[in-house]
């Protein structure tokens, strides 16, 4: 089928065949990641799972889409990162565990797809502000995660298409679009050559970076990218595709952190949850592929699937440059050929379109715990006080005097307590990382320092940055401002900040503080990057600097003075903030193709620490029953090839009751693990002492850590305990205070099941599988909110946890619900996508409450892995049945 489009062309003397979309009648008129789906859905028609259904849907596309079908996709690759790498793997060990004990060859539990997986999470900053941070912290970071790399390890050993790239080689995602991407790629299909798009899924939320790079990928829960690499494909439904045109150009000291905080901002407001994002227009061409990246990597932030830049002129050039000129010709002759490459006079028909002036952009930061919170630069101070009241409902501002290395400071609200240039969202671009360099040059020749309190970070996405730093001779000066490199890794991104000094600690607890942090990341909900930290801002690396010698939000950046030089002269921001021009030259001089060449050439070397770490292949994973960080998940406990029909929910008792925007972050154990919470007390009893805890993070790969972690953030309201913070919650009918894994156990052993109500945006934030498998686990049944984000919806039901809408703009307080009654779900046996079920709410003096919600499963497949308890456990059936 679909033979008439398939054409060959030859390169350097190899023959390659492709699909011809041009041949397609109407091909024009549709959007450039449509078409990378219909050439995914034609090459990979089968009628098994790919249907004739699917392709004609998908060659059909119109931009108002009336009904949503479903697509089944396949990429050729999966991109992992450990925190979700090491319990992806221990599922698939404890998957063939199972097929082992089933008589079943567990060889067939093997990836069938090239999977990178890229160590880059674990690095924490527990060293910062000397030349030898970065050895101390990669060496604490092996101390403290040495059998999860050894688990690592063995699944390289033991699978067949799996790669790593050991720690300390760069952040996952400027790693995969400065070497792993090709845009175009060549597969071997029944020993013919075949070039197609490159495409993945990645278990990190922030994949889509990569459609920067004009490759098609998002980022998906582990327990979804582990039956793709299975051989399965990932069902989608049908997008809406909004055109976002660009026009104009950015102003003089405005970044391209500005651009995509503000873009955050404005697809947020304009509602993207689910659908794909492209763009278009004359302004695309003053967009470099950093820049791009820079906003590509912010998708999920205001909650859209995909946010891609089609195949032009700057992709070639940027593959050109970073090492790939081999593959930049064929790219070129590949999209020229087969329909993918931009062409700005031929212009695709969109869903809906959105129009961004460049040139209207302002310089921004966004917070105090939301991406998309956008803070014009001018406005920070006049909006401190309401900053202030946000994160800790005071009004006066506290101060005190803290004594640092024989230096009397005056530490209040607002204080800047951790400044980082880290995470992928701008450490893959020069312009901003070279302007923040030239900035410390500047403040360095002023004579300028930063407060003590303040805990100063870089953590580069890739070890290129070292090297044009250390090339422009701007490393020194940033390191003169305690910016020395620390990792090349996420750390302060994803709370793997480290501690604050026990000074600055003890006088935040003491005071009570609302301090601040500020970090040129993509993330900064509550609680994430530092347990102590109240408010975050998300700013380019440039302000980051700026802020850190500020030492202070509560400051008009452009007009109060920022420091003094030794002589008592005022510095201003002018004096500090570089041209375009500087900039610009700076890059142009000093970035080489050589660079890339040679680090990525060792990437997957590993240094002495890695390569000492021995393991054997085994077809079974040798599971240590002493281990706290890897063990046996209970996912195929009481395996059955057997179909249980689906049952009413009777009887269940809220174990939450929340409000909007509830994160992964707040979901899902993330951070430090405190002493006195259940996973601390998990821990203790089993020898390990608080100091060796690590993070939650790092423990992924045991369950009984992280399911006494799950909805224990500190900054959690659960309504039902409010105005407490924190992992408690009501144990009912008795009105029992206890954290929420221990109600969850009382629960358990009356055989209550559990539900939870949310409001809006639930689910937002990480792709993080824990969220939905903790959910599960702790035995809730269904969550009822007014609306989900992507990831998060169909991680729940890829565990077998019900997402259900509130309808007819109903919620928890229109239907006066206190959470305190017992819910019952009916019409589970008719289940089907989108279907209304009837709850019955009974209250405590025994009135009932009646409301309909609409079942938030979309697609058929999406029913299947609920009906089978979930993703794995059906995954395990096809693959023994085939």
């Amino acid at each position: 089928m679909y033979d008439n489009i398939l054409e060959t062309f030859t390169y350097r003397n190899i023959q390659y065949n492709y699909y011809n979309l041009n041949k397609i009648e109407g091909i024009n008129k549709k959007p450039y990641s449509i078409r990378v789906l219909i050439e995914n859905v034609i090459r990979n028609y089968d009628e098994k799972y790919t249907k004739k259904g699917h392709v004609d849907s998908l060659i059909n596309w119109q931009p108002k889409i009336d009904k949503r079908g479903e697509v089944p996709y396949k990429p050729v690759r999966v991109l992992m990162q450990d925190f979700t790498g090491v319990p992806a793997v221990v599922d698939i060990a404890s998957m063939r565990e199972c097929a082992h004990k089933l008589n079943v060859d567990a060889k067939k539990i093997n990836p069938l797809i090239d999977i990178d997986l890229i160590i880059d999470h674990s690095i924490q900053v527990d060293y910062f502000g000397t030349s030898d941070s970065l050895y101390k912290n990669t060496e604490l970071e092996y101390n403290r995660n040495i059998e999860r790399y050894k688990l690592l390890k063995w699944a390289k050993a033991s699978f067949d298409n799996f790669k790593i790239v050991p720690p300390c080689a760069g952040i996952c995602h400027q790693v995969n679009l400065e070497h792993l991407a090709d845009v175009a790629r060549v597969i071997r299909k029944k020993g013919k050559n075949y070039i197609v798009p490159d495409t993945l899924l990645g278990t990190d939320s922030h994949t889509p970076m990569i459609n920067g790079i004009s490759v098609l990928g998002w980022g998906v829960g582990g327990i979804e990218a582990e039956a793709v690499f299975l051989g399965l494909p990932y069902y989608l439904q049908l997008p809406e595709v909004i055109g976002v045109k660009f026009v104009g150009s950015l102003k003089e000291g405005v970044t391209s952190t500005d651009l995509v905080l503000n873009v955050a901002y404005i697809l947020r407001k304009y509602g993207v949850v689910g659908k794909f994002i492209e763009y278009f227009g004359p302004a695309l061409k003053e967009l470099s592929v950093p820049d791009r990246a820079t906003i590509s990597n912010m998708t999920p932030e205001y909650g859209a699937t995909v946010d891609f830049f089609p195949i032009d002129n700057r992709t070639i050039e940027y593959l050109n440059h970073t090492g790939r000129e081999y593959q930049a010709e064929l790219v070129l002759k590949y999209a020229l050929n087969a329909g993918f490459f931009y062409d700005e006079e031929k212009l695709p028909e969109y869903s809906d379109v959105i129009e961004v002036d460049l040139s209207e952009i302002e310089p921004t930061v966004a917070g105090p715990s939301r991406p998309h919170d956008r803070i014009f630069l001018k406005n920070m101070k006049n909006d401190f006080g309401d900053i202030l009241s946000k994160v800790s409902n005071k009004k006066e501002v506290r101060e005190c005097k803290i004594i640092l290395d024989d230096r009397d400071f005056t530490l209040r609200d607002g204080s800047v307590v951790i400044a980082a240039i880290t995470s992928c969202t701008n450490t893959s671009n020069p312009s901003v990382m070279i302007g923040a360099g030239l900035i410390a040059k500047k403040a360095v020749e002023y004579g300028l320092d930063i407060p003590n309190y303040v805990k100063t970070s870089l953590a580069p996405g890739s070890r290129v940055v070292y090297d044009y730093l250390k090339k422009t001779g701007l490393l020194p000066y940033l390191e003169a401002l305690k910016f020395h490199i620390v990792g090349y890794g996420c750390t302060t991104c994803i709370g793997n900040s480290g501690p604050l000094r026990e000074e600055v600690e003890q006088a935040i607890i003491e005071n009570e503080l609302a301090t601040a942090s500020v970090l040129s990341g993509n993330r900064n909900f509550e609680a994430r990057i530092h347990p102590l930290v109240r408010a975050n801002f998300l700013a380019s690396p440039m302000l980051v600097v700026i802020y850190a010698i500020a030492g202070t939000i509560d400051i008009d950046i452009f007009n109060d003075v920022l420091s003094y030089t030794p002589n008592g002269e005022p510095i201003y921001l002018k004096d500090l903030w570089p041209s375009k021009k500087e900039i610009n030259d700076l890059v142009s001089r000093s970035i080489t193709t050589d660079m890339f060449d040679y680090e990525y050439a060792i990437i997957d070397k590993g240094d002495y620490l890695w390569n000492s770490l021995d393991v054997e292949p085994s077809i079974t994973y040798r599971w240590d029953e002493k281990s706290t960080y890897i063990k046996n998940p209970p996912y195929f406990d009481n395996f059955s090839f057997d179909e249980k029909p689906l049952k009413d929910i009777i009887n269940a008792r809220a174990l939450l009751v929340l409000g909007d925007t509830v994160t992964t972050d707040h979901i899902s154990p993330a951070g430090k693990i405190p002493k006195d919470y259940p996973a601390g007390k998990y821990l203790l009893e089993c020898g390990v002492d608080e100091k060796d805890f690590n993070s939650y993070g790092s423990r992924r790969g045991n369950h009984n850590v992280m399911i006494r972690g799950t909805f224990s953030n500190v900054r959690i309201r659960n309504f039902l305990v409010y105005p407490k913070e924190g992992g408690y919650t009501l144990k009912l009918p008795e009105g029992e205070l206890c954290f929420v894994y221990e109600a969850a156990e009382k629960y358990k052993k009356e055989n209550t099941p559990l539900i939870v109500l949310a409001g809006k945006e639930y689910g937002s934030g990480s792709s993080r599988d824990w969220a939905a498998k903790g959910t599960a686990l702790l035995g809730i049944k269904a969550v009822i909110a007014e609306s989900f984000e992507r990831i998060h919806r169909a991680n729940l039901l890829g565990m077998g946890v019900l997402p259900l809408l509130f309808v007819d703009g109903q919620n928890i307080k229109s239907l006066n619900l206190t959470g305190k009654e017992k819910y019952s779900i009916y019409g589970l046996d008719k289940l089907a996508p989108n279907a209304l079920l009837k709850v019955i709410a009974e209250k405590e003096d025994g009135s009932k409450k009646e409301f309909n919600v609409r079942c938030a499963a979309y697609l058929d497949i999406e029913i299947e892995y609920f009906k089978n308890g979930g993703i794995l456990p059906y995954t395990l059936k096809k693959l023994v049945r085939d």
